[in-house]
């Protein structure tokens, strides 16, 4: 890969290991994901909540199962894939990497995909390019 990244694919390639699916702080949901979860399961709201998610002050998460993995981590693979929540899906182009850009590098502690080899500038120019696509999409 180039030194000079100014490609998002510069910069993180998934290696699908499940690592960004366990543990780390939790994944945010937003109340768009929790409908879409839930009418993907085929179950209500209420069960989902109930079931699924856990609370971290005033918004909701994912709950984790006993191995630290989300509990729709199974068998190696994400059992919601199709309706992912958006922090799952903005992986690792996420919005705290442009309030502090050492969040990459934290990030990429536990994500084999993420390169720390990049300048600073590199990593925050893939991250905006990714977020303003995805919010073209």
């Amino acid at each position: 890969m180039p030194s000079n990244a100014d490609r998002s694919e510069d910069v993180f390639q998934c290696q699908q290991c499940g690592d960004c699916c366990r543990g780390y702080g939790g994944t945010y949901v937003t109340d768009a994901d929790i409908v879409a979860i839930a009418r993907y399961l085929d179950i209500s709201r209420q069960r989902l909540v109930s079931r699924y998610c856990a609370a971290s002050g005033k918004r909701l998460l994912l709950a984790q199962g006993e191995n630290g993995y989300c509990a729709f981590w199974k068998n190696g693979l994400c059992g919601i894939h199709p309706v992912k929540p958006r922090m799952c899906r903005e992986w690792p182009y996420l919005k705290s990497v442009l309030v502090d850009v050492e969040n990459w590098w934290a990030m990429a502690s536990c994500c084999p995909g993420m390169r720390t080899d990049v300048p600073r500038e590199a990593v925050l120019a893939c991250v905006r390019a990714s977020r303003n696509k995805a919010a073209e999409e």
